[in-house]
């Protein structure tokens, strides 16, 4: 840990303000890159997907219920896995909480992975979560949308992130975004993973301001701490 300055009440205001006027244009910044998202060009989605879920086969479009936008949140559980993926687990502990305010703005969610549907309720059971989350298992859904590779991929270079990278798993973390208008059209509107992600992630903003920070730097990853929440010692 870093040897912070020990200063007077004032000193440390003319810090803290000249820090604001920082802050303060990160989050311009932050909201001029919003208004480009959204006007990003959308791409039809002429594919039809089908998910496994506790209702039964449910298409691409039946997932988006009554609302005309939809976000799915890739969720890392391979098929052959035993758990889902913590650090995934620990975005689900925030979207979970956010359903009702999402589906309040005309937004459905839904969590989709590989695994097959009963390891996913039995896990989605233990953790105490509430959002729609579907197997994709016998659809291509998760490799047309750069979260699932295959030995040969992995062997070579997987494309994720809109690029080549050397990904250690077979399974990769993303969300996804898409529009369906009156007609009943499908749109793909936006997709994000890796470090795009990451504010799904709301212990890291808490975290962010405390004294010590996300205090990651001796670990062998960033997030090499994080447990599902019912395995930490003082859970």
């Amino acid at each position: 840990m870093q040897e912070n300055k020990v200063v007077s009440r004032s000193e440390w205001l003319d810090a803290r303000k000249a820090f604001l006027a920082k802050e303060k244009e990160l989050t311009r910044r932050r909201d001029a890159l919003s208004r480009e998202r959204l006007a990003l060009p959308w791409v039809k989605v002429d594919k039809e997907y089908v998910f496994d879920g506790p209702q039964g086969r449910q298409t691409l479009a039946e997932l988006f219920g009554s609302k005309s936008q939809l976000l799915i949140y890739h969720f890392m559980f391979g098929p052959e896995w035993e758990q889902g993926c913590p650090s995934c687990s620990l975005v689900s502990d925030t979207i979970n909480s956010n359903l009702p305010h999402l589906t309040s703005r005309d937004v459905a969610l839904a969590v989709v992975s590989r695994a097959p549907l009963n390891k996913i309720e039995a896990f989605r059971k233990r953790m105490g979560w509430s959002f729609p989350w579907l197997s994709s298992f016998t659809s291509d859904f998760n490799q047309d949308f750069g979260v699932s590779f295959t030995p040969e991929q992995r062997a070579g270079k997987a494309y994720y992130n809109f690029g080549t990278s050397d990904f250690p798993s077979e399974e990769a973390p993303g969300i996804s975004a898409f529009y369906k208008n009156e007609a009943g059209e499908i749109f793909h509107t936006y997709s994000s993973y890796s470090r795009g992600v990451e504010g799904l992630l709301g212990v890291y903003p808490l975290l962010d301001m405390a004294p010590r920070g996300r205090d990651e730097d001796a670990l062998p990853f960033p997030m090499a701490w994080v447990r599902h929440h019912d395995r930490y010692e003082s859970a």
